[in-house]
């Protein structure tokens, strides 16, 4: 199965769910987890896909972004977690951003499951494309 396929299906079972999806931590594990195992990362292998990664920002401790892709033990994409029902938007992408900045990671994605906002600082500024049923 090829990764349109993949998507294909995890947005199809979006509908049958979201009533069952009362959290943001339940928000995590029925829609981005599957997002993140399509992408062929092992969500099971915390050296590959780590939960809770610190993000630190100046004097403000104990940040974390909710999940980080690594590659040779350094972050390479960020995701920020919301609720199903969390619009996305400047603030959820700010707290992102500040994540990012801290981090190795040069691609980073918001996202409440349903809608995913990508991020890059490659080559020209911040690229954002924003996808949606």
């Amino acid at each position: 199965m090829d990764l349109k396929d993949k998507l294909i299906e995890i947005a199809n079972r979006i509908p049958r769910q979201l009533d069952h999806i009362q959290t943001e931590e339940a928000t995590k594990n029925a829609l981005v987890l599957p997002f993140i195992q399509s992408l062929d990362y092992n969500v099971f292998d915390p050296s590959e896909v780590t939960p809770e990664l610190n993000a630190d920002v100046g004097v403000k401790k104990g940040e974390k972004v909710d999940y980080a892709i690594l590659m040779d033990g350094k972050p390479i994409i960020l995701f920020e977690c919301k609720h199903h029902a969390a619009a996305l938007d400047q603030t959820h992408a700010s707290q992102l951003y500040r994540y990012f900045s801290v981090t190795e990671a040069r691609f980073s994605i918001l996202t409440n499951g349903i809608v995913y906002w990508f991020y890059t600082n490659l080559k020209i500024g911040i690229f954002i494309v924003r996808c949606a049923p």
